[in-house]
């Protein structure tokens, strides 16, 4: 049913509350709750906004069939546009990244080399 995959969206891409997921698709908290009640189902317009917003493949999410994200071009731009739409917590380290200074930079790395080990 849909209003469950709405549900698991939410939460596999870990917005939170109905509240923020809500304010990030800039409509109202109680549409969100109703559609993630079952009560009511999202207009057309709401499903291609969700898929647009979250690169969520509109047949997962209206039939439940098929991945429910559309396959990522590996390319560095293209990751980092949909960090910066799904993951606010990854797009916060990357802007935190790109502050360091070069040395820090350097520590940085040989701290996850020897964390990977």
């Amino acid at each position: 049913m849909m209003h469950e995959r709405l549900k698991m969206l939410r939460k596999t891409l870990n917005i939170g509350s109905q509240q923020k997921f809500a304010d990030n698709l800039g409509i109202s908290f109680s549409n969100i709750s109703s559609y993630e009640m079952g009560r009511r189902s999202p207009s057309d317009a709401v499903i291609k906004l969700i898929c647009e917003k979250y690169n969520v493949r509109e047949e997962w999410l209206r039939n439940g069939t098929g991945e429910m994200f559309n396959e990522i071009d590996l390319d560095y731009g293209d990751i980092c546009a949909s960090i910066g739409v799904n993951d606010e917590k990854m797009k916060e380290a990357i802007m935190k990244y790109y502050s360091l200074t070069s040395e820090d930079k350097e520590l940085f790395w040989n701290f996850i080399d020897r964390f990977a080990r």
